[in-house]
């Protein structure tokens, strides 16, 4: 009996001291709630505030808590990338998180955050694992993180950081993984990177770093290199020696020249080398001409440089420099001369000619229905920090070659067609360099001069914004030797792999179907993206073909829209538009965008069906929206079973209204997106307040 009582109160101290283990200390949830609270409560968090939830070992796909002593060690959260208020903070998150001695993994990836890495994130010292990527963080990387000597990973890509590149990693003795890609830092590669034998990975790709590449031999135990997209210049080290262990390099579309180290151009087992787009002497198919890359090389070379180049000759030089002087003085008089006969001869005989400027002008078409006149596209500009923040943080554009474009599609093998519409054909590929992309083929007439479209491609690509889909590129095919011909262009967008968002709302599958509150996220990203095409750029973008089969989902669910701008290029030419000007024509296209893209909420709410039956049901059922009966009837049962009754009403006369045959009677595009955030707000507060 005495054993039995022994035994059982060993058990129950067992248990009590797993459950003390496990318990978070509550200094510990506060300073996540807080947390929470800095990052505008994203839906990820909701689970937070549910009774007798414990934050230890809580874990969804997009969360992770970990925690150890009842201390938290592990925080991991992944967003959908909106964009935080201006009532953000980077500064007072890290002020929270320092809260936390124990944290050694902080992963706050894709969730919006934006503003300068602050110089206090020093105090997040026993950090091991440090990620923040594909946010929107932006300025200089400080070097108060090289004070986080136990770090092994450091992760920021895909945010807009610039300024020179770091020199300071010689701080860190455990670093394993450097990744800083798809931001804007320039200048050199540091020589203290040789330095960090550690190291495994190192990703620096679409930067704008420059000089020459450094010899990392030192790194033997280097798995994965990838410095593409760059402007490193040089030849590469040919004394550069590969480790047993290094499986990738990616050194492609750069300005490297002459030859690769043996251990490069070998072909060895189980290692993938890239470097097309260079000037190497190898595979010259694949590389531009050795003069492509020379002369930036010469481009880049800083006045100091020069200035030692020219002493080389030092005493000889000085000797006769009186004479050079003397030679070169002559010369200019005799050149002023000859300059000012000839102005005077041309303005008596010659007539009067046109500008640089105007020789971009064409004809009448030109300049009509888009209402793009050669001035405006070449003095396009910026008018919004938004917008300066997106051009930045998406890859830069580039041209391409059209063999290129032909290897990635199997030279337009009718297996790569994605479809056909009324601005062309749409290819999927894959580019040497490995990304996928989709790549549509638009047929220009001759009422552009290649220089005007020229000018139009390079408007278009000042187009970024984290709901758009990414032009990377272009390509323009001229047919015939005359330039004023016409021309195949080629635009090249990222791959967007989660199918369309009219495909989704037609999804049957519980576990796939968009809710409600998915469905407002999507909408509230297209129209985030709408008023930027209007309002970001002069001139603004209208008439961009919003339909739900236009607007993909990337993996995380997060709407990009197409298909958007193409009237710059391939606009569709209507008489009457043509005639009214451009005032009336900015009006008119304004409204078509607010028209259409009530027609999309349609779609959000009815479901795609509603499109076979779109004229009759405008005429005949719309009215029915307006009262909850109806709107039982003809809603789609998912939005019904997942909204709120405010949050739906919101909606429903947004939609209304934007479809309202009246223009007058229509909201503008600020509206439309502050009446979506509001119905999303409130959607979200709803959530909260009915989880169980």
């Amino acid at each position: 009996m005495e054993v039995s009582r022994f035994f059982l109160l060993v058990c129950v101290s067992w248990s009590l001291l797993m459950y003390s283990t496990h318990e978070m200390q509550p200094s510990q949830t506060q300073v996540l709630l807080q947390l929470r609270k800095q990052l505008e409560y994203p839906q990820q968090l909701n689970n937070w505030v549910s009774t007798g939830i414990d934050l230890c070992y809580f874990s969804t796909p997009q969360v992770n808590i970990t925690c150890q002593d009842n201390f938290v060690t592990q925080i991991t959260i992944f967003g959908d990338k909106q964009t935080l208020s201006q009532n953000f903070s980077m500064d007072s998150v890290i002020a929270t998180l320092s809260r936390l001695n124990s944290l050694k993994v902080l992963r706050l990836v894709s969730l919006g955050i934006w503003g300068p890495i602050p110089d206090k994130i020093r105090r997040l010292q026993f950090l091991e694992y440090l990620d923040l990527s594909w946010n929107f963080m932006y300025g200089s990387v400080p070097n108060t993180i090289s004070r986080i000597v136990k770090l092994q990973v450091l992760k920021l890509d895909g945010n807009f950081l610039n300024g020179s590149f770091p020199d300071w990693f010689d701080s860190f003795s455990n670093l394993t993984s450097l990744s800083l890609s798809s931001n804007r830092l320039t200048g050199p590669l540091p020589s203290s990177l040789r330095s960090v034998t550690s190291l495994t990975d190192i990703n620096l790709s679409n930067n704008l770093i420059s000089g020459k590449l450094l010899d990392l031999s030192s790194l033997s135990r280097l798995i994965w290199l990838d410095l593409s997209n760059n402007t490193l210049t040089g030849s590469f080290p040919m004394n550069f020696s590969c480790s047993s262990s290094l499986e990738f390099v990616d050194i492609s579309n750069n300005r490297l020249r002459g030859q690769l180290p043996s251990c490069l151009s070998s072909n060895v087992k189980n290692r993938v080398i890239k470097f097309g787009g260079n000037c190497f002497l190898i595979d010259t198919r694949h590389q531009h001409p050795e003069t492509y890359c020379v002369e930036l090389e010469s481009n880049n070379k800083k006045p100091q440089e020069i200035k030692n180049n020219n002493k080389s000759g030092g005493k000889n030089k000085n000797v006769n420099v009186w004479i050079l002087v003397g030679v070169i003085g002559g010369i200019a008089i005799v050149l002023g001369v000859l300059a000012f006969g000839f102005l005077v001869l041309c303005r008596q005989y010659c007539p009067r000619g046109t500008s640089e400027q105007h020789l971009l002008h064409n004809t009448v078409q030109d300049n009509s229905v888009t209402g793009f006149t050669s001035e405006i596209i070449t003095n396009a500009r910026f008018i919004s920090d938004a917008a300066k923040l997106g051009s930045q943080g998406a890859p830069s554009h580039r041209l391409f070659l059209l063999d290129e474009l032909k290897e990635a599609t199997k030279n337009f093998d009718k297996s790569t067609l994605m479809g056909e519409g009324s601005t062309g054909k749409i290819y999927k590929g894959r580019l040497e360099n490995g990304p996928r992309v989709a790549i549509r083929c638009i047929k220009v007439s001759r009422k552009f001069t290649i220089r005007n479209l020229k000018l139009r491609l390079d408007l278009l690509a000042k187009l970024r914004h984290p709901h758009l889909v990414c032009l990377l590129g272009h390509c323009i095919e001229i047919e015939g030797k005359d330039e004023s011909g016409g021309a195949n262009v080629y635009l090249v967008y990222e791959n967007v792999p989660n199918g369309n968002y009219r495909a989704h709302l037609s999804e049957t599958n519980s576990d796939k179907v968009l809710k409600w509150s998915d469905r407002l996220s999507i909408l509230v990203g297209i129209a985030k993206a709408v008023h930027f095409l209007h309002t970001g750029i002069i001139p603004g973008f209208f008439s961009n073909r919003l339909k739900a089969n236009n607007i993909l989902l990337n993996e995380h669910r997060m709407g990009k829209l197409s298909d958007y701008g193409l009237s710059v290029v391939a606009q569709e030419i209507d008489k009457n538009k043509e005639e009214d000007g451009l005032k009336s024509w900015q009006t008119k296209s304004l409204d078509d965008d607010i028209y259409s893209f009530g027609l999309i909420l349609l779609e959000s709410l009815i479901g795609p069906s509603v499109l076979a039956r779109k004229e009759s049901f405008l005429l005949n059922e719309m009215v029915s929206l307006g009262n909850q009966d109806g709107q039982k009837r003809i809603v789609d049962p998912t939005v019904l079973a997942s909204c709120s009754q405010e949050s739906l009403s919101i909606v429903i006369s947004l939609t209304i209204n934007c479809i309202s045959p009246e223009s007058s009677n229509r909201p503008s595009f600020e509206d439309v997106l502050w009446n979506l955030q509001y119905a999303a707000q409130v959607q979200g507060t709803s959530d909260v307040d009915n989880r169980p």
